[in-house]
């Protein structure tokens, strides 16, 4: 019996491992097991494929070891992850590691074993040698952590090299299990006391520590009220001392066992559902069920605050009863506080989240509790989808349009909303996608009839949708000789606000104070020693950072190219925003919302809370307060730098841009009176903010959708970007140009580039980019695919070409 087995490596291809007889009946696909691969690395692999033929090329080593009971993968997981595969052009070790959560990927350590043919002459030894090697003969084996500890050194390793050449020992490598149950105390009534007479007496019998028979009595109050007793929530709520309850434990009255818990805590599993649904809302979720008896996927198109949520919660409510799972992603785990919080509301503890803020045993234990079915919605950001459904009934994609959905590095470059839908087309689950600004793609694939869609024109409660005012700031930037970041209007607008206790909303899509400085007398503008890229002034640290690769430097005082300390700042991000804000409204309560200000696990929730919760009056941010986040009391928007929004060279530009100020704005006035937006540009004229100002997806989509046919863009095309990057520029040139002349053989015309891109050096890797424009038959694209994997192949058996990395990404964003 053999078996193909995905290593969590990249590797080209599954390896073919022998099941000796002992594992044969325990060994089923998904199952992790033990195997050796290269010289005596030790892997943890995911069976994929168990049959009875034996390789002809080579001799398959064997298997050492099944270490699931059950499989940890199911087969409709194994399948998703061979069309990510060949979809995506990855290795199936790439989306295993991307899948699964990393305590299951098991860590192979080294272990010292005792050679007893040796003997016990240790006198050609040194100090180090001799330790190690008494060590070793006491305990037979050693762990390298024990031999550093033995040491007292953290570099053992020339010493364990002697030892092996000596033959003293010899190295293997064992895989360590690093998921671990979390275990606590529980205090329990010995069965004796548990019969009423026994307690009863023991309760009327005068006592002689009456302390101990408080905190009986304190035991006997929380073990009605609560069931299960934890040992700290009896110390702490009785105020008694472990030397009380050790005097009942002694007297064999109470026992101390240890119990595994959840590291997450659920709330009480039901449903209470108490709103109405609107006249239209109710159309709609009328015209999505009727979708669902004929098409697969459904899009709601809604406007900003219709109510798309509430739509969601009475769908969801009905696949729930049905004993279905719901899977609900989000772009950001920004998103995920607010909205966990209004589901919680309605179906208690049967939500649980996931996201990459988890530690990796909390993520164990939510992949275990969706493979049970005990876990019925479940909420989280992309990496959801590769977990276990027991019986998936739904998947709502919300914000769908979100670039946040594709994975950008490392592979898989997979993007979940359109891979979410071939799972569920295998589960038989009902897709339903949700956005006030469509993808392009999605609403082109409504449209042509693949995907059915319905609309949800008007406001909850009828509240008007926000007044747009774009301010023309070229008059105000010829007065200050600059980037302006504050209009008048602006300013006046803010102020009117806060004293009317309402709330302001100000984007800016750069954070940091500065996007880069310049010497006032040379030009010279300080770059990142690794990246070709300006770098960003930070004010609160007093550094310059790439944003690129993370690397920061301290703020450079002397010009190193004319001596000068004259520095300028240019543009402007979110921290110099906060800063003249709190300069010119020193009475308001200001708050800064970005990658800076929101770190760690409840980072976001907090600051989230504390907005709605009115003890803000101006939240700046970057994208983190514009995604799909509902506050009741803002009334004015401010969109500081339109221009920023609409000048990346993209043929997603105009998508892009309108969709960041529409969702910006659907920030406004979402409850009693109308909101504002007021957006700042030197460019009034241009046609994206007219369509803005007039919230018409439509004309943008008709307008997109004429020039990307004109030029062969999605949705009339299938791309293919391949990106190359090697240390010296002219390897990278030559290997790209070598793919672009025999792709152009079998493409003609169809090949844009070899090109640099904007940012062409990242981390001393120059990069050169390849774009394929394919159309879009299914042959066209896996003949394309494989063409491609072809010539990576054989540039990477040129040794000349063997270090550079090429990485192809299908449908990039």
């Amino acid at each position: 019996m053999y078996a193909q087995v995905i290593l969590p490596l990249a590797l080209p291809k599954t390896y073919t491992y022998a099941i000796p007889e002992e594992w044969q009946e325990k060994a089923q696909p998904g199952m992790r097991v033990e195997v050796v691969f290269g010289k005596q690395k030790k892997y943890a692999g995911i069976i994929k494929l168990l049959h009875s033929e034996k390789p002809a090329a080579f001799e398959p080593r064997e298997i050492l070891n099944v270490l699931d009971v059950e499989p940890v993968v199911n087969e409709d997981q194994l399948a998703l992850w061979a069309w990510l595969t060949e979809y995506y052009m990855c290795s199936e070790g790439e989306v295993m590691s991307a899948a699964l959560p990393s305590n299951f990927k098991l860590s192979s350590e080294t272990v010292l074993m005792y050679n007893e043919e040796f003997g016990e002459d240790f006198s050609q030894l040194d100090d180090q040698e001799y330790l190690v090697a008494e060590a070793l003969l006491l305990k037979k084996e050693l762990r390298l952590q024990e031999v550093q500890h033995i040491l007292d050194s953290a570099f053992v390793y020339p010493v364990v090299k002697r030892l092996i050449e000596h033959k003293l020992c010899w190295a293997w490598e064992a895989l360590k299990e690093k998921y671990t149950e979390k275990k606590e105390n529980y205090v329990l009534l010995d069965p004796e006391y548990r019969q009423e007479e026994k307690l009863a007496e023991l309760l009327n019998k005068k006592s002689n520590a009456p302390k101990q028979m408080e905190l009986l009595m304190a035991f006997l109050h929380l073990s009605k009220t609560e069931g299960e007793v934890k040992q700290t929530e009896l110390l702490k709520k009785s105020g008694a001392s472990a030397a009380q309850l050790k005097g009942l434990t002694d007297k064999g009255i109470l026992k101390v066992k240890k119990m595994a818990v959840d590291r997450i805590h659920y709330a009480a599993r039901e449903i209470q559902i108490d709103f109405t649904l609107s006249p239209a809302q109710a159309a709609c979720l009328a015209a999505i069920r009727e979708h669902f008896t004929s098409k697969q996927v459904c899009l709601l198109h809604g406007v900003t605050s219709s109510g798309k949520t509430q739509v969601y919660i009475r769908l969801m409510e009905e696949y729930i009863l049905q004993g279905k799972q719901v899977l609900y992603l989000l772009p950001e785990i920004a998103l995920t506080s607010q909205v966990i919080r209004r589901l919680q509301k309605h179906f208690g503890g049967y939500i649980a989240i996931y996201h990459s803020k988890f530690s990796p045993n909390e993520r164990v234990e939510i992949w275990n509790k969706v493979k049970s079915g005990e876990v019925k919605i479940l909420l989280g950001a992309r990496s959801s989808l590769f977990l276990p459904f027991a019986d998936l009934g739904l998947v709502i994609v919300d914000e769908e349009h979100d670039p946040s959905f594709k994975q950008q590095d490392p592979a898989p470059r997979y993007h979940a909303r359109d891979a979410v839908i071939y799972y569920a087309s295998k589960l038989g689950a009902h897709v339903l996608l949700g956005s006030a600004t469509p993808s392009i793609e999605t609403y082109y694939n409504v449209k042509t009839g693949k995907y059915a869609g319905v609309e949800l024109n008007e406001r909850f409660g009828n509240v008007l949708l926000p007044e747009i005012e774009v301010l023309d700031t070229r008059e105000v930037v010829r007065k200050e000789k600059g980037k302006i970041m504050i209009s008048p209007l602006l300013e006046q607008a803010i102020e009117a606000t806060v004293q009317a206790k309402k709330q302001v909303i100000l984007f800016q899509n750069r954070r940091g104070y500065s996007p880069y400085l310049i010497c006032g007398t040379c030009g010279f503008i300080p770059h990142c020693e690794q990246c070709d890229v300006t770098l960003t002034f930070h004010k609160l640290h007093q550094k310059l950072q790439c944003h690129y690769c993370g690397n920061t430097y301290t703020r450079i005082v002397t010009c190193p190219a004319c001596g000068s300390v004259s520095w300028l700042e240019k543009n402007f991000g979110t921290e110099k925003i906060e800063e003249q804000l709190t300069e010119t409204f020193p009475d308001f309560r200001i708050a800064r919302m970005d990658m800076d200000t929101v770190k760690g696990k409840t980072a976001h929730d907090q600051m989230i809370q504390q907005f709605e919760q009115l003890r803000i009056d101006i939240l700046i941010g970057t994208q983190m307060v514009v995604k799909g986040l509902d506050f009741d009391h803002v009334q004015l928007v401010g969109i500081l730098d339109a221009d920023g929004l609409l000048s990346f060279a993209d043929f997603r530009v105009n998508e892009r841009a309108f969709q960041l100020m529409e969702q910006v704005s659907g920030r406004a006035g979402r409850k009693d009176q109308r909101g504002k937006v007021m957006i700042q540009t030197t460019n009034p004229k241009h046609p994206v903010l007219e369509w803005v100002k007039e919230h018409d997806y439509k004309k943008l989509y008709t307008a997109e959708l004429a020039g990307r046919k004109q030029f062969h863009y999605p949705p009339f095309s299938k791309l293919v970007k391949v990106t190359l990057k090697h240390k010296e520029k002219l390897v990278a040139e030559t290997a790209a140009q070598i793919m672009a002349n025999a792709l152009e053989k079998e493409y003609p015309g169809q090949i844009t580039g070899p090109a640099e891109p904007v940012v062409s050096r990242v981390r001393n890797m120059y990069i050169i980019e390849l774009l394929l424009k394919l159309s879009k038959d299914t042959k066209t694209t896996t003949y394309a695919k494989m063409l491609i994997l072809q010539q990576m192949a054989i540039l990477k058996n040129d040794r000349q070409f063997r270090s550079v990395i090429i990485q192809p990404d299908v449908d990039p964003q």
